[in-house]
């Protein structure tokens, strides 16, 4: 194929990416909207009394009447354990909304693929390209945990996001296939953006998860416990950290190279290291202070909100040395 082919081609798989996002999207929401009721509290096992049967083969010589406590679970299991989930109509939803995620993953990395065969280099090189790339790193962030924990609750969130996401790369930010300008013509692009992207997909997920947390309420809901939705953003945070730390370091190895120095308070820098300063902070509060529930998640969201205007504003409203703040090239 040639490399015009190879660019349509991957214009194509966005646009089926799209569409099989929407429709998972759609898929998880009447699950979530008619799945069970979750309590305001993290299920946690309990103790019930069952009677012990005499006699039985290895048991001790007890009273007819003595009890004693076996573990149990009240209700629906815990949203972060490994189970299956109940044969109901909502549950078979959410697992062809699962299956529907996974096909449009597959065709979000086709696009990405084709993208990168089409100009013959690391196929991140302009906002179009970035963007394509982050909601394909926040898809695989939600999958990846999906496949040790149940966390379908927050599949309709995530593709919602990555729709709209791929929706305005495609509207707005769309860019020809070619080459690059040459400050961009280097290997770093494979260290340093490789780095920003898989982290900004987990901080993504952290901040769908954060942003669930203040919706719930204490009560029953369809959203799970707040005590979940919070652990599912530490972890992820607690992953994205150093990857985004990485970043920021190889990005000053890139600049000295491409620039000659390391810093010189671009925006684009002066951002990434801000939003580096908040997530740094809620996991010292995390870890030193103890700090959790709303307090915690309102940090880590300032956190997502600098990464996104890091990602997002800076790139369309701010000029600067990198490449990614003309939307237009």
């Amino acid at each position: 194929m040639t490399a015009e082919q190879l660019a349509e081609l991957s214009d194509l798989f966005v646009v089926a990416a799209v569409l099989l996002y929407v429709f998972s999207m759609v898929g998880f929401a009447i699950e979530l909207a008619f799945g069970r009721a979750r309590s305001g509290k993290a299920e946690k096992p309990v103790a019930i009394k069952q009677p012990v049967a005499v006699g039985a083969a290895g048991a001790e010589e007890v009273p007819p009447t003595a009890e004693t406590p076996v573990v149990a679970h009240q209700g629906p299991a815990r949203s972060l354990s490994r189970r299956p989930g109940r044969s109901t109509g909502a549950h078979r939803a959410g697992t062809v909304a699962l299956a529907l995620a996974w096909v449009g993953w597959a065709a979000n990395f086709a696009a990405i693929l084709s993208r990168g065969l089409a100009v013959d280099r690391w196929p991140w090189g302009n906002m179009y390209e970035f963007v394509v790339a982050i909601c394909f790193a926040a898809v695989t962030a939600f999958l990846g945990t999906q496949l040790r924990y149940n966390v379908r609750f927050l599949g309709a969130f995530v593709m919602v996001v990555s729709a709209l996401g791929l929706g305005a790369a495609v509207r707005y930010f769309y860019t020809e296939a070619g080459p690059v300008v040459p400050a961009l013509d280097s290997y770093w692009i494979a260290i340093h953006v490789t780095a920003a992207i898989v982290a900004s997909g987990l901080l993504t997920l952290a901040g769908v998860a954060g942003v669930l947390y203040l919706m719930r309420g204490e009560g029953m809901s369809r959203l799970p416990a707040r005590a979940d939705l919070e652990r599912v953003a530490h972890r992820a945070i607690v992953f994205a950290f150093p990857l985004w730390t990485f970043a920021v370091i190889a990005g000053a190895l890139w600049a000295d190279r491409a620039w000659g120095r390391y810093w010189g308070w671009d925006p684009k820098e002066v951002w990434s290291f801000i939003t580096w300063v908040v997530y740094a902070a809620y996991l010292h509060a995390k870890a030193t202070a103890g700090w959790r529930g709303r307090a915690a998640t309102i940090v880590q969201l300032v956190g997502f909100a600098c990464l996104l205007f890091n990602l997002i504003g800076v790139n369309i409203f701010i000029g600067g040395l990198h490449s990614y703040a003309d939307v237009s090239n």
